[in-house]
């Protein structure tokens, strides 16, 4: 049963309050055992739900789905609404309340390591992303938390540097998806930033953290620091942030408490900051179900349906030349499978958003699967594409023994079998009874030579570690360590050896591991590389010249693009370039298949027939891929992210990635598209841009009113007919261009869209409604937005690029706003606040006359600044009075 939180947070001692307001460890709360309150349990991440495992090489699996800007490539709202629910699903299977996602920072440089990870550079359709997935997350009775607020759009020094980000460009772009998530998806958790904004931490900030977040948004959940975000007391919890993570705490614990006694947190202060975790706990059904189970990996078939259907939703078809897609019989009989990508199934970026998968089919698998006999396939791998060698993936079990000192001494405590032979552990994921901060591993199995030749070993670990070979030491990361980092900056990278060997011959693999002693972090990675011929691209251009069709399967990794660090370029590492080029050469009907997670030059792209964007699909990698290949499933994914020629031309790049602890957001609002517009620059590919199967034709263009006010809805409604021979979907792009303005503002925004799907020869009408903030822009001068009268063209068209239909309306007056959203009121609304609504005062005078009398000092400094402070001073209301106070103030909306 659900106590009541204003009845607990009197009892609570102020010990018990401090003491919740931090994290008990990793992914915990602490808990109140002797009032009953239990602890929390937080999950990453955004694309599955790892729970205690660890973030490689996790014991216990989860369902891996699409990558954030694959979702966004989807443009379906309904759909990931749908992936939500799962995700939600997934949470509780691992014994969480709440998942630390979604990503929602914006994609400023296409050379961000975490774009992969986050939505758009559009923020309407990162919002629109945003609120349908926290929507379905929530609706399990889960905890979304949405992330970084605010300004962490790179990598670069992202503990320390400061986001020098102007107020226009702020609310325009950065903002929106977090306002969306607040007041329409009602999210119940954010995780600020690591990242100063404008010179003041974002865990500390009090414009963000109060003013935007709590007293103009409305705001009512928890905010959680990032992982060691927190930089300071009594400042950090003055400023509104609620929880500092992870556990045991830096910077809470006996400061804090200090600092009550000393003045600088008042107790009034802390009790809000109790308040909403108890708000939090009581949201995710805690209360009622404080024990927590096991961690469970269930693999549910409909989840597999799920991530492959959005998985092929998510591809977008950017060049389909005469039609050489989709794969037909009747002209295809051998297919040429090419590429690093190819047999590897890229699913997923690293750092916080990695996890171990149930599975993964790659691209070769898919295509098998779905090819059967009616195809014969061929394959060449043309080269190589890692940053670190491949990690050895064993066709039979090795062994890994588990010791409780770190020094492999004594007997085992634990011995298990893995196929697995990279393991990160994060204050987690180890076997019962096995100390994270001490600990050793010896992991023991055999290889079979494929090949004759020079053979590459390596191991990388965060602690110390050696691998040998029949006994022979053959990478030494022990006493020889690698300067480089491994893993989170923490470690030493890889250190290499070789072994000369024929095929056949059975090599003994045996590795050493040591965990640092009193450090979270602990690692150990086998890589191997088999020998590959000196001619590997020219092999591949002779397979691609004897096929009908040549799928050239290139792109990065979760080793190109991860948390902890930004991308050096755009390019195609390696040599995939050069494949790409030769093949082509070799076969006009050459498809190239992208895999990144953000832009990549592509220079041989007028030399292919067909590209396909790819993204990271999730689990279902190879079958969502193939679904499109062979038209099971017209291409519907849309760019969410401007594809630059090259790299000097994005709008970020004079201001990237910043010095003396500074970036500079120079561009302002011109970001994305709104920046290559403005400027005249031709991209490679618009923002928007995806092609199909079929064609769509776009016609009837209406609108409800030639004249509107800013209180008045405009439908925009437009009729979509598929005029092609293949069921297709298609995305209606609306965008808003102020014909004349008093500021700068973009050529156009995007401001509404919708997905439909039709078979051919179908038409159907399309309405899309813009209100007043579709044509409003921030005005810095007055601090509010403006929707300026005056003439604005409507754009009705599939890509920002390809508009195919316009008209104009007319705004008849000038409407200025500051943006507020209508949220109920609470017990720890400001006093002023209140008292300035009339119907509140009536019902202070109505219901509580003494609270008006005491409201009114309050006000006027003789009182707390809300009731709960003034309870908290005076203890003035009974449960009763506060329980009714609180409920009445529920029902009255503020402006």
């Amino acid at each position: 049963m659900t106590p009541n939180i204003h009845l607990l947070l009197e009892q609570m001692t102020l010990e018990e309050k401090v003491d919740l307001l931090a994290g008990a460890s990793f992914w915990r709360t602490v808990p109140v055992e002797r009032l009953g309150i239990p602890s929390i349990k937080v999950t990453d991440g955004p694309n599955g739900a790892r729970g205690d495992s660890q973030f490689a090489g996790g014991r216990i699996t989860a369902a891996a789905f699409p990558v954030g800007i694959a979702l966004a490539a989807t443009w379906n709202t309904e759909l990931i609404t749908q992936i939500g629910k799962a995700l939600g699903e997934e949470v509780k299977s691992k014994a969480a309340h709440a998942l630390l996602a979604p990503t929602v920072n914006i994609h400023r440089s296409p050379l961000n390591g975490r774009n992969f990870e986050c939505y758009s550079e559009d923020p309407y359709l990162t919002a629109r992303i945003a609120v349908a997935y926290i929507k379905g997350v929530q609706s399990q009775g889960v905890g979304a938390t949405i992330k970084h607020f605010i300004g962490n759009e790179s990598e670069f020094e992202r503990m320390t540097i400061s986001s020098e980000i102007g107020e226009r460009a702020l609310r325009e772009i950065y903002l929106p998806p977090f306002k969306a998530a607040v007041c329409e998806a009602k999210v119940w958790a954010i995780m600020s930033s690591y990242n100063a904004l404008n010179g003041v931490h974002c865990s500390a900030n009090p414009y963000t953290l109060q003013e935007i977040l709590r007293d103009e948004w409305g705001f009512d959940g928890i905010v959680m620091s990032d992982w060691f975000g927190t930089r300071t007391t009594a400042q950090a919890v003055n400023a509104g942030l609620d929880l500092e993570m992870p556990g045991p705490t830096h910077w809470r614990g006996d400061f804090l408490l200090q600092a009550v006694k000393s003045g600088e947190v008042s107790e009034a202060k802390i009790n809000e900051r109790v308040l909403n975790m108890l708000r939090f706990i009581e949201r995710v059904g805690a209360f009622d179900q404080p024990q927590q189970h096991e961690e469970q990996a269930i693999d549910k078939p409909e989840h597999r349906i799920l991530i492959r259907r959005a998985g092929a939703e998510a591809a977008v078809l950017l060049k389909n030349e005469s039609s050489v897609l989709p794969i037909r019989p009747e002209t295809v009989k051998t297919i040429a499978i090419i590429g690093p990508n190819a047999k590897t199934a890229r699913i997923m970026g690293a750092g916080s958003a990695q996890f171990t998968p149930h599975y993964a089919v790659s691209p070769f698998e898919g295509i098998q699967a779905r090819a059967g006999n009616q195809y014969k396939l061929e394959y060449a791998p043309g080269c190589v594409n890692f940053r670190r060698l491949p990690v050895l993936h064993p066709a039979q079990d090795f062994t890994m023994a588990y010791f409780n000192n770190p020094e492999l001494s004594g007997a085992p405590l634990v011995t298990e079998q893995t196929r697995t032979l990279e393991h990160l552990w994060l204050m987690g994921g180890l076997p019962e009874g096995i100390n994270p901060m001490g600990f050793s591993v010896l992991i023991t199995g055999t290889i079979r030579a494929e090949a004759s030749g020079t053979h590459r070993f390596s191991v990388a670990c965060g602690g110390k570690a050696r691998l040998f070979v029949n006994d022979a030491l053959v990478a030494d990361n022990w006493t020889s360590p690698n300067t480089e980092p491994f893993i989170f900056g923490f470690g030493s990278d890889e250190v290499f050896g070789t072994v000369d060997c024929e095929a056949g011959t059975t090599l003994n693999i045996r590795v050493e591991f040591s965990s640092p002693v009193g450090v979270f972090i602990s690692a150990v990675r086998l890589g191997y590389e088999e020998p590959l011929p000196n001619d590997a691209i020219a092999q591949a251009a002779a397979v691609a010249r004897a096929a009908d069709i040549a799928l050239v399967f290139v792109g990065l990794s979760s080793e190109w693009e991860s948390e902890g660090f930004d991308r050096p370029d755009m390019e195609l590492v390696k040599q995939q370039n050069a494949l790409v080029s030769a093949v082509a050469a070799a076969n006009p009907s050459t498809v190239v298949v992208l895999q990144t997670g953000s832009p990549v030059t592509m220079p041989w792209f007028d030399e292919a027939a067909a590209v396909l964007q790819a993204w990271y699909p999730g689990q279902e990698c190879g079958n969502a891929i193939a679904d499109v290949l062979f038209g099971d499933v017209s291409p519907s994914g849309k760019l969410p992210q401007t594809f630059p020629r090259r790299l000097e031309d994005n709008p970020a790049y004079l201001n990237y990635p910043g010095d003396n602890d500074r970036v500079f957001y120079g561009e302002g609002i011109f970001v994305g598209y709104r920046y290559y517009e403005r400027k005249k620059i031709q991209p490679a590919l618009p923002f928007g841009h995806g092609l199909s199967y079929t064609t769509f034709e776009y016609s009837a263009l209406k609108l409800s009113r030639a004249e509107i006010t800013p209180d008045q809805p405009l439908t925009v409604s437009v009729t979509l007919k598929n005029t092609g021979s293949y069921t297709g979907q298609e995305v209606v792009q609306v965008y808003v261009r102020d014909i004349e303005s008093s500021v700068m503002r973009p050529e156009k925004e995007l401001k509404g869209f919708a997905k439909v799907e039709l078979p051919p020869g179908a038409s159907k009408t399309v309405e899309i409604v813009l209100d007043r903030e579709s044509f409003a822009f921030y005005h810095d001068g007055q601090h509010r937005w403006m929707a300026e009268a005056g003439e604005f063209e409507i754009l009705v068209g599939s890509s920002s690029a390809d508009i195919r239909l316009r008209d104009r309306v007319m705004l008849r007056e000038t409407a200025v706003f500051d943006g507020r959203h209508r949220t109920s009121y609470r017990l720890d609304t400001p006093m002023h606040k209140l008292l300035q609504d009339e119907r509140v005062r009536k019902l202070f005078e109505r219901h509580f006359p003494d609270l008006l009398d005491a409201a009114s000092g309050a006000q006027l400094g003789g009182g707390g600044s809300s009731i709960n402070e003034m309870h908290a001073m005076s203890g003035r209301f009974t449960r009763e009075q506060l329980a009714s106070l609180e409920n009445m103030l529920k029902n009255v909306t503020s402006d």
